[in-house]
């Protein structure tokens, strides 16, 4: 097999000959980290630790995508409009206005460059009039949304050994990014009409995006980002959720499912299990990073939803921090769980913060190539 096929058989609760390798990647301060620590410079950390353990680097599951836009066009220009007690205060490329320490710059807003805080001042979408506005920079026809050589990348991709995917905003993150998350809470609560405008903006957008994508490539996963979620509870209810985004994904969901790609995953922070079963309701059928902190227990989550769910990452990232027999001791407990039954790809419960050291993540993954077939 391929990596393209392990992962379709992985995610589908197949029979993969081995399980793809999906650590999870570090941010900036995590490989500068590395870097001092003994990982080469201008080496790939991915590729430096399958070589430190012999391991092939087919192993290594690198996702393939074609040039596709969901964002809005034309972007904000990124300006700083004051530099402040060691902050700047900048228009960020959607609108708002957002506050960063000086250590940092506008390229770090938007990103997952590092584990960066911000503050937002202001969002571009208070009024029915800013709506009006913003709705201009998110024409699903213009031309530029597909990039000139679409068709030639799709018709490469489709005899790539690696899985390719496409990701895209869902409503709750999408109305955020317009409305800020307490904004857009509120508005729920005073003006359910304007959200629902909203929702059914974003929901025809995407829908024509994925009728002008779909028929040209072959597609293995469809990636939803929704972050909808915090430690201990979502950030909306259950009961919300269903009013004012479930319809959208089960718009989405049969498009892409018809289009043969059988599996759409949800990407969220925080602690998930409350909407997992809206999810599986409409028809996705994969999530990540399932955040330990947070409250995730991924065990019970599999004990809950059997096969309906598959699962990437949701290895605690502070035991694998803690490295040593309690990173051995929980990689032992939770990967021959959910592998009996199939449907996961191990990996740390979001991107590799810099306390987990070189040698810790070169032992992790040491150990998941262990389970999953591949030392």
């Amino acid at each position: 097999m391929n990596t393209r096929q392990r992962y379709r058989e992985t995610m589908l609760f197949g029979n993969p000959d081995k399980v793809p390798l999906y650590p999870g990647g570090p941010r900036e301060s995590t490989l500068k980290a590395w870097r001092a620590q003994g990982l080469p410079e201008g080496v790939p950390y991915m590729a430096a630790v399958l070589g430190n353990l012999g391991i092939d680097p087919e192993a290594a599951l690198a996702w393939r995508s074609a040039p596709v836009n969901f964002r809005m066009i034309p972007e904000y220009e990124s300006v700083v409009l004051e530099h402040r007690n060691g902050h700047y205060i900048i228009r960020d490329w959607m609108g708002a206005i957002t506050e960063i320490s000086d250590r940092y710059d506008a390229t770090y807003l938007r990103s997952a460059k590092d584990f960066v805080t911000r503050k937002w001042h202001k969002f571009p979408v208070e009024t029915r009039e800013d709506w009006q506005e913003m709705k201009k920079r998110f024409d699903p026809l213009e031309p530029s949304r597909l990039g000139e050589d679409f068709e030639d990348v799709c018709r490469e991709l489709k005899d790539s050994s690696q899985p390719v995917r496409i990701g895209f905003d869902g409503i709750f993150w999408q109305l955020r990014e317009w409305c800020g998350m307490e904004n857009l809470c509120l508005l729920m609560l005073d003006d359910p009409d304007f959200v629902a405008e909203m929702a059914q903006y974003w929901t025809d957008f995407v829908s024509v995006m994925l009728g002008r994508i779909l028929p040209h490539i072959r597609l293995d996963g469809v990636v939803i980002s929704e972050d909808m979620a915090y430690k201990a509870h979502s950030m909306i209810s259950p009961a919300m959720t269903r009013e004012f985004i479930l319809p959208a994904y089960k718009t989405w969901v049969p498009l892409i499912k018809n289009s043969g790609c059988l599996v759409v995953e949800m990407d969220s922070d925080g602690f998930i299990e409350d909407l997992a079963p809206i999810w599986i309701e409409a028809g996705i059928n994969a999530c990540s990073p399932v955040e330990v902190a947070a409250g995730c227990d991924i065990k019970r989550m599999r004990r809950a939803h059997g096969k309906k769910m598959a699962f990437v990452q949701g290895i605690d990232k502070r035991v694998i921090a803690a490295g040593g027999d309690d990173l051995k001791n929980l990689v032992d407990d939770i990967v021959p769980f959910l592998f009996r039954t199939g449907g996961y790809i191990p990996g740390c419960d979001h991107a590799a913060p810099p306390d987990i050291s070189w040698q810790n993540y070169n032992d992790f993954i040491r150990l998941l190539a262990q389970h999953s077939g591949w030392l």
